[in-house]
């Protein structure tokens, strides 16, 4: 996973101009002296996010984008032999919105985490097991379940947070084949790099993995899935 740095400060800056500017996509700052280049303001940014979150509106994207990956998983149980399905974990089975929140919707690995002040690092964050689930995503998980779906997670998160991940996950309502953490020596640069060979390894155990469901296509490019579902994540990026 990325570090807090500069390029956070740019996804969020990408947000901004892509809401902005959503009706205009042909608009670009010509001169100093046009009257339409403004600036986006980060504040504004912040608060939209706020209301995309508070709103219901994340919640309810996320549910109206799994309503396939639903239909296909009561069709597909059916008829795959030893069926799985892989989730990723962080904005896709639980979310860490309150840690990123505190810290003015920026995402940071390093250092404690005060939720009540910030800052607060993900990670000390994650390693609370505190993060609630996705409704949309418990909701299919649990249906994978009781079809006889195995389900699978893999995660960016370092193995450090193996144990933290597991009851988090459990505490939540979830169950599971296997959750499978980045080692901590992997020297893979990518996220597909890591996530695509674990992927390889459940389908070399006999599993046909009809799918795979992520926030960000490095959970889903590299193959060895039958259909992959993406995820909203208008927070940060993640190679």
């Amino acid at each position: 996973m990325t570090r807090f740095s500069f390029r956070s400060h740019s996804v969020l800056y990408s947000f901004l101009l892509a809401i902005t500017f959503a009706a205009q996509p042909s608009f670009a700052i010509q001169s100093r002296s046009s009257q339409n280049a403004k600036i986006p303001n980060i504040y504004e940014v912040r608060k939209q996010l706020d209301t995309y979150v508070d709103s219901g509106a994340y919640d309810r994207e996320i549910a109206r984008l799994l309503v396939p990956a639903h239909r296909w998983l009561v069709k597909r149980a059916r008829t795959a032999v030893k069926p799985a399905m892989i989730l990723d974990v962080d904005e896709t089975a639980l979310s860490n919105w309150p840690a990123m929140r505190v810290n003015g919707w920026f995402r940071m690995t390093e250092g404690g985490c005060n939720l009540e002040k910030g800052p607060c690092n993900t990670r000390a964050y994650q390693a609370m097991a505190r993060s609630k689930a996705i409704p949309a995503t418990l909701a299919l998980a649990q249906e994978a379940k009781s079809l006889g779906v195995a389900v699978f997670f893999i995660s960016g998160r370092p193995v450090r947070l193996q144990d933290a991940t597991e009851k988090n996950l459990k505490e939540q309502g979830y169950e599971f084949a296997g959750v499978i953490l980045r080692p901590a020596d992997s020297t893979d640069p990518t996220v597909v790099d890591f996530k695509a060979p674990a992927r390889r390894t459940i389908k070399e155990q006999g599993y046909t993995i009809i799918m795979n469901v992520g926030d960000q296509q490095s959970d889903l490019d590299g193959g060895y899935a039958e259909r992959t579902y993406k995820l909203p994540n208008p927070v940060y990026f993640v190679k």
